[in-house]
């Protein structure tokens, strides 16, 4: 029989990390019932709480997980006033709390407002040497200590666009060489070769849908470090189904429309390169016309974009200047968690 029939575990979870997951796992391994509480005054825009608890609901699906709280004081109160705050809340709750799992002080004074016994967990780290405030100021030096699914949330999509033989490829393999990390090739161009060029209208929408899958899979398979580079995107895929069929279904330019919130960066690669004319591509001409609507779409979306020329090097440079330049927002949080 558990030790305890209602746990309670709260904390920021921000972002959710191998401490957190130790001490809800503690609670789970001795509770007949657990209920994590996630609640921050500021929020992280960076990571919201809805993106938080959605780390938690899908890595412990059988806990009750509690989003946010009406009026909850602000992270730098002090300790008194969120133990009166959540004493407030949880004696509303039709099950009491008989249990209090934290890695903190704060655990104890807590348990004894609410009549229940405090479980401390790990409180030196010597278990998980990790904090909230660490893994905030550096979350790529702190991979480690981060499931794939949460770290995935800070890996960077960038699209790396372009009509044929521009060298879009070529430049996404080079930067994910230069990051250390993972790229995503045009996965509706193996498709149209293993067709020999015959889709129609819905293909094009199994292939945008096919090549978002290729980067999930590719973010959550804990490769990729920092960003990851994908060979064209849903709004390309869009294009393409217009020129080649007259056509696009619905899903496909929802998809080319999220493409505006879903990358980071959009790199597009100058067409000043010399055609090649192997494989599928049409035509010099072609390429120039299908240029332009790249641009033309971007501009019309209002999709920020980053247009390198030169060689592949220079390229890479180029793309290297604006990825690696000071971050305007910072992770940081008036109190660890």
């Amino acid at each position: 029989m558990p030790d305890v029939q209602h746990g309670l575990v709260i904390g920021k979870f921000a972002p959710l990390h191998r401490g957190h997951q130790l001490l809800i796992e503690t609670a789970l391994s001795r509770c007949a019932s657990v209920t994590v509480w996630c609640y921050s005054a500021p929020d992280f825009p960076e990571m919201p709480t809805e993106q938080r608890t959605g780390w938690i609901r899908a890595l412990y699906p059988t806990v009750r997980v509690i989003a946010g709280a009406p009026g909850c004081p602000p992270n730098d109160a002090p300790d008194a006033v969120h133990q009166a705050y959540v004493q407030s809340v949880v004696q509303t709750w039709p099950r009491p709390v008989d249990g209090i799992f934290s890695s903190e002080t704060y655990g104890e004074p807590l348990a004894d407002r609410l009549g229940a016994r405090h479980h401390l967990v790990d409180l030196h780290r010597a278990a998980v040497p990790v904090s909230g405030t660490r893994v905030r100021e550096d979350v790529h030096a702190h991979r480690a200590f981060l499931h794939p699914l949460v770290y995935a949330h800070f890996v960077q999509k960038v699209a790396v666009l372009g009509a044929e033989s521009t060298g879009k490829t070529t430049l996404a393999e080079a930067l994910a060489r230069r990051y250390g990390t993972g790229w995503v090739h045009e996965y509706g161009a193996e498709v149209f070769l293993e067709r020999g060029g015959q889709l129609t209208t819905p293909d094009f929408t199994a292939i945008a849908r096919g090549h978002r899958a290729r980067e999930d899979q590719a973010v959550l398979g804990g490769g990729p470090h920092r960003f990851l580079f994908s060979d064209t995107n849903a709004m390309t895929t869009a294009m393409f189904a217009f020129m080649m069929t007259r056509a696009a279904e619905p899903e496909l330019l929802k998809l080319a429309a999220e493409c505006r919130t879903r990358y980071a960066h959009v790199v597009v690669c100058d067409d000043g390169l010399p055609f090649d004319s192997s494989h599928w591509r049409a035509s010099e001409n072609v390429r120039a016309i299908h240029q332009g609507l790249i641009l033309h779409d971007l501009a019309v979306r209002g999709i920020p974009h980053t247009l390198v020329r030169g060689s592949v090097a220079q390229r890479v440079e180029q793309v290297c200047a604006v990825l690696d330049a000071p971050l305007p927002v910072s992770l940081s949080s008036p109190r660890s968690a």
